[in-house]
């Protein structure tokens, strides 16, 4: 891989290497999405990566339309409000059709086996009497995903990687039967980035979907909203700031957020508090002055239909001039058309 310099002079891959990134949009945008994934997108993000927002994958499970609606345009705000180049940037659906042609085409290229054998579909349909088709066929819809951009590199975490590999099953099989149409892309380990947790259960992640709010910092909280749920995050009886994750997991938390919005190292930052009243107060300065900006940018995209529209309607432009030679070329090679 060639370095040289992209947009803002960030490092930049070759130019044909093509990385793509998805989030879905099962609830709203949260500070671990930010700080874990959106705030690299938007810094190390080069001209030919492929950022979407995956509306379809949310529609696995009962959903309700206005809401998935609303938040896939909530998301597709936050993305190019946090500096994610906006024409790298689409929402899945508006190719649609592109998608289900070419997952029907690689549908008839996987196996029952191949597609039960998911991790993911055996977890969330296990001691379940009845499940959405949808739920065994998605990972098809993300090989699609994956094969119609010609995405080189597909950073997932181990839960995802499975999927990955499916679409290289797939992209072998149909390039060795029908001819070479498909890049074979691979699955690479994001680089690290901030581990949240939920403030109010430190056990578990911090998530879009958490039934109990409380523990949640969603981007578009106001300023005072963001103090309240830090100031009531959990910590211990132990009453020491130090950064032990094993045994003070909720103190770790806080400071391993405070370090990701900082960027200084969380036993220092330790070595810098005296109490947890200081710990939270200062997390949560440094979580509002970390969101201002985005959140503010966000709204104001929110209040402008007009120009979001835009935004995605070029996304979705540039994504189609990609993929549609590709569409094209697995539709003839297969027999149809």
């Amino acid at each position: 891989m060639r370095s040289g310099v992209g947009r803002a002079g960030r490092p930049r891959r070759e130019a044909t290497m093509i990385r793509l990134s998805a989030i879905t949009p099962s609830g709203p945008v949260q500070l671990g999405n930010y700080l874990g994934a959106i705030r690299r997108w938007a810094a190390e993000g080069t001209d030919e990566d492929v950022y979407f927002i995956s509306d379809l994958h949310a529609m696995t499970s009962s959903h309700n339309p206005t809401r998935l609606r609303a938040l896939t345009r909530e998301q597709l705000a936050v993305l190019i409000a946090a500096g994610v180049d906006p024409r790298s940037v689409s929402v899945q659906s508006d190719l649609v059709r592109e998608l289900g042609a070419l997952t029907w085409v690689l549908e008839c290229t996987c196996t029952y086996g191949e597609a039960a054998r998911m991790i993911q579909f055996k977890e969330k349909s296990a001691g379940r009497s009845s499940v959405r088709l949808s739920l065994l066929t998605y990972p098809v819809l993300m090989a699609a995903d994956i094969l119609l951009q010609g995405a080189h590199e597909v950073p997932v975490g181990d839960d995802q990687a499975q999927h990955v590999e499916l679409a290289r099953v797939l992209a072998r099989r149909f390039n060795g039967t029908y001819g070479e149409v498909f890049v074979m892309p691979k699955s690479v380990i994001p680089p690290t980035a901030a581990r949240v947790r939920d403030l109010a259960d430190p056990s578990r992640k911090m998530a879009k979907t958490a039934k109990d709010a409380a523990g949640t910092v969603f981007v578009l909280d106001s300023p005072d909203l963001v103090r309240r749920k830090i100031k009531r995050a959990v910590t211990d009886d132990i009453g020491i700031v130090q950064y032990a994750p094993e045994t003070q997991p909720g103190v770790a938390n806080l400071l391993e957020i405070l370090a990701a919005c900082t960027a200084k190292d969380p036993d220092e930052i330790a070595a810098s508090l005296s109490g947890y009243a200081e710990l939270k107060e200062t997390a949560a300065e440094a979580v509002v002055e970390e969101l201002r900006d985005v959140r503010e940018r966000t709204q104001a995209l929110l209040d402008d239909p007009a120009e979001l529209d835009r935004v995605r309607a070029h996304g979705a432009e540039r994504s189609l001039e990609r993929c549609r030679h590709r569409l094209d070329a697995a539709l003839r090679m297969s027999g149809l058309g």
